[in-house]
This record gives C-alpha cells, sequence and structure tokens, in this order.
C-alpha cells in the first residue's frame, strides 16, 4: 500500500519562505512522477510544480507552474523516499491547502513534462491529504 503524507504548512508573512515535505512509503515502482498542487476553497486544483523520473537514467524532468517560476524548487531525496517543495517570496495567493500525488512516470505524464507542462491531477493514483499554507500580510 502507498502511503503519501504532506508537511512542513503553516503561518507565514508575506515575503517569507516554506519548505514543504512529501514523504512516500510502500511505493515499489521503478519510475515515478510525482507533483504539488494547491486549492482553494471554490476553486479548481492548480498543478504547482513536478518531478518524474524514468528511473532509466534519463535525464530528471521537472516543470513549475507560470506563477512559481522563479521562486519555487522541487527536489527528491529518493533514499528517503521524499519529494521537497520549497516557496520563496510567498505571496497572499500562495495561500491554500498543498496537496502532494504521485505514481508511475507513464507515456501521458512524460508527454506534459516533456512540454515544461504540470500533468493533470487527473494522471495521479496516490495523493495525500494536504499541508495547509496560510499566508499573511
Amino acid at each position: 500500500q502507498v502511503n503519501v503524507v504532506e508537511s512542513g504548512g503553516g503561518a507565514v508573512q508575506v515575503g517569507g519562505s516554506l519548505r514543504l515535505s512529501c514523504r512516500i512509503s510502500g511505493y515499489t515502482y521503478s519510475s515515478y512522477c510525482v507533483a504539488w498542487f494547491r486549492q482553494t476553497p471554490g476553486k479548481e486544483r492548480e498543478g504547482v510544480a513536478s518531478i518524474g523520473d524514468a528511473g532509466d537514467g534519463r535525464p530528471i524532468r521537472i516543470t513549475y507552474a507560470d506563477s512559481m517560476q522563479g521562486r519555487t524548487t522541487i527536489s527528491a531525496d529518493s533514499a528517503k523516499g521524499t519529494i521537497f517543495l520549497e516557496i520563496n517570496s510567498l505571496e497572499l495567493d500562495d495561500t491554500a491547502m498543498y496537496y502532494c500525488a504521485a505514481g508511475r512516470l507513464t507515456i501521458g505524464k512524460d508527454r506534459h513534462q516533456a512540454r515544461g507542462a504540470i500533468p493533470p491531477a487527473s494522471d495521479f493514483e496516490f495523493w495525500g491529504q494536504g499541508t495547509q499554507v496560510t499566508v499573511s500580510s
């Protein structure tokens, strides 16, 4: 059974930084694609960043939402089964529940990433419960 657990959310002031963690356990596939999504009440879940590793020596692909470019870094510690999302220069609009989603790096996900996009939420099999980020002025 695959478990996905997010942590690291909290309250932060505008301009501050946060580092979210996504711990994935029970995952046995050789490839992976992990993405961070966020959602506020009444709005669609939107992609923040994604990281994909085919597990066959090809370079890891990383993609970011346009609004997060330049102030967000997604990274992986495969040995610990953890994906990190660091967001700097936080803005009021970054307030949301942040979710981590994981799954195999399928052809569909790979094509999205190859175009510089984040695969859609519907493409991911495993989800965490979310961690709340609240940015205040």
